[in-house]
Parts: structure tokens; sequence; C-alpha cells
């Protein structure tokens, strides 16, 4: 039903996450990131409060493994769910459930864990780690680098059809918050294309929001500025 990564930028510090599942709205229930604390992604059978939960329990100074273990514990029905999360210092983790659906695979690389459920194959997870510690260019580019990769490597075993994009920075909101919430075939190129029209953005929307008074126009009818 999904596949996902959650990494960490060293240079910059950054987290974000890249996912896609055969399921509606992704994006509005696994990926939960929190800046200089961490991001997790929740999946399998999602429970979404299992995103915060760990996420607090990382900014109470628990190692990922600890928040995990304990956010399973006190919500139960830990055998039904697959997380992975990051912390800000770039220690990673991941967990699949006994009933973890179909093929499933989680990998932790150099600052990131890629997990997946629902598979064509395991090697699908492998790619995406690969993927990711090789690519080039920005936190965003190289999480959208893995999930082609997951794609060439074969993907879920039926379609997927919505995907999602999301990064933090020192700011406390995201400062990419992409998503394809429905699309009968590749969400996930669909999401390259709204990254690539927004990435040249990215920062304009951040000026403005700061100081709206010096920020760049908006290039819109009735913007005379």
């Amino acid at each position: 039903m999904t596949f996902s990564i959650v990494a960490r930028c060293a240079e910059t510090g950054q987290l974000g996450i890249a996912i896609s599942s055969s399921s509606i709205a992704v994006g509005a229930r696994c990926p939960w990131l929190r800046p200089g604390v961490g991001a997790v992604s929740t999946q399998n059978i999602t429970l979404p409060a299992l995103g915060p939960d760990v996420l607090d329990l990382l900014e109470q100074g628990l190692a990922p493994a600890e928040a995990i273990d304990k956010a399973l514990t006190s919500n139960g029905y830990s055998q039904y769910r697959q997380l992975t999360a990051i912390d800000h210092l770039g220690r990673t983790v991941h967990f699949s459930g006994s009933e973890t659906l179909g093929t499933h695979h989680a990998v932790s690389g150099e600052q990131c864990v890629a997990a997946g459920n629902m598979l064509a194959d395991r090697a699908v997870i492998e790619a995406m780690v690969a993927a990711f510690e090789g690519g080039e260019g920005q936190l965003a580019d190289r999480l959208l680098a893995a999930m082609h990769a997951a794609i060439a490597a074969g993907g879920e075993a039926g379609p997927v059809h919505s995907a999602a994009l999301v990064v933090v920075g020192e700011l406390t909101w995201p400062i990419i918050n992409l998503r394809v919430d429905w699309a009968d075939e590749q969400p996930i190129a669909a999401l390259q294309k709204l990254w690539d029209a927004y990435c040249p953005q990215v920062q304009d929307y951040i000026d403005r929001a700061l100081a709206p008074d010096r920020s760049p126009g908006y290039g819109v009818a009735g913007d005379d500025r």
C-alpha cells in the first residue's frame, strides 16, 4: 500500500519525507515532521496519532528507537504498524509489525531510512536508499530521486495513486509541502512536476512571509509592485 523515505540533510539540517501509496491522500495521514526534532512516517494500517506521539517523545530527548517503542506500546496494535523515524541528529529507526501487508522491507542508510509494504520486490527499498545516498542537489531533489528509483525497481505490487513531499527547516512551518492526493496513474511523476514548478519559488514564499515589505512581487494580475 505504501513506500516512503525519511531523511535529513547533513549540510542544512533540513528534515524531509517523500511517500507514495495506492490509497488516496497519503500525505494527509502518514508523514509527520517537526523542525529541529525529527520526521516520522506511519504507514501500513496507518494510525496517524503515532506521528505526533513519536515526535513528542523525540522532543523530550528519547532516541528514535525508544520513542517508537514507547509510542507503539502506548497505542497498541503494534503488529499492524510500520514506522520509520529520523531525529535531528540523523539517527534512524524502522519497525514493521508481524501483520505488515504483503512483501515488505525497511532499510536504514546514511541520514535516511526507507520502508514499504505490498511491494513488488524487497529490492525497491534498497534502491531508494542507494538513490538517496548517491543523489545530488537539495534534500527535496534527493528524496524524489529515491521515489523514482523505487518505481524503476518495481514499486508497489499494484498501482499507486497518491504521493507527497514535505520538508522542514528552521522555520516553524514546512518550507515544502506538496501533495498529489489522487492520480489515476503516475502520481510520483505528477509530484515531480509540482516540485519543478515550486522549486524556484521556495525562497520567495519564505521572504514574503517574513518580510512582506521587502519581498518579491507576485507576478500576477493586479500586482503593480
